[in-house]
């Protein structure tokens, strides 16, 4: 996508401020069950308004790991970037803190008085594995877009991010390595595996891996 405005599609317009607003308004007001239900949100409204692709937005996903900070606010700050230049960013992180910081102030409140109750402390139990399943929902459906172009590049690329998702997840799971570390590592192996390394290096590497995957 290249515009004036950043990440809005050529063919459509701009969206209005009041609706970056009002959009990630509903987001944080609806952002209950952590952090997996605000970026399934997040999401679904950037896709289905057109604001951005699959592919899009697991690229913006992807750029805010590597920076410092809450991730939700990141990608926030991005999108809303991309939409409206500086203006769009503040309307998305306000809408999006105002009503979920709110929230939460006042159900801190009211939790400490009700969090012993015996019927409070089962929801949580519910609520728990739940939030770990939206997770993985969500993770599968952002793997959808780098695993269709890898299917397109072939079999090679496909093995590679294959590899790539379930040894980041090996890594993190196992042994507890550090996200930095995790996403340094993929990216070192993206840039030697897919990368546009010297034509020499490039085809040692694959058709090294090309006899691997036979």
């Amino acid at each position: 996508m290249t515009t004036a405005t950043g990440g809005q599609r050529p063919w459509l317009p701009p969206p209005r401020l009041l609706d970056i607003l009002m959009t990630w308004f509903s987001i944080g007001i609806q952002s209950f069950g952590g952090g997996s239900t605000t970026l399934y949100l997040i999401r679904q409204a950037c896709i289905t308004r057109g604001w951005l692709s699959e592919a899009e937005f697991a690229k913006d996903w992807a750029l805010v790991q590597i920076s410092p900070g809450i991730n939700l606010v990141k990608i926030t700050a991005v999108i809303g970037h991309q939409l409206r230049g500086w203006p769009g960013l503040l309307a998305a992180i306000s809408g999006l803190l105002l009503p979920s910081a709110t929230i939460t102030v006042l159900m801190t409140a009211g939790f400490t008085i009700i969090r012993d109750w015996p019927f409070v402390k089962a929801a949580m139990r519910g609520v728990i594995p739940a939030t770990i399943g939206i997770s993985i929902g969500l993770g599968l459906q952002m793997a959808q877009a780098p695993l269709s172009r890898a299917w397109r590049a072939g079999r090679v690329s496909v093995v590679v991010q294959l590899a790539l998702l379930a040894g980041s997840a090996l890594l993190l799971a196992v042994a507890h390595a550090s996200p930095v570390i995790v996403l340094a590592l993929a990216g070192i192996s993206g840039m030697l595996l897919l990368g546009d390394l010297p034509g020499a290096a490039r085809r040692a590497v694959r058709w090294s891996l090309s006899r691997l995957v036979r």
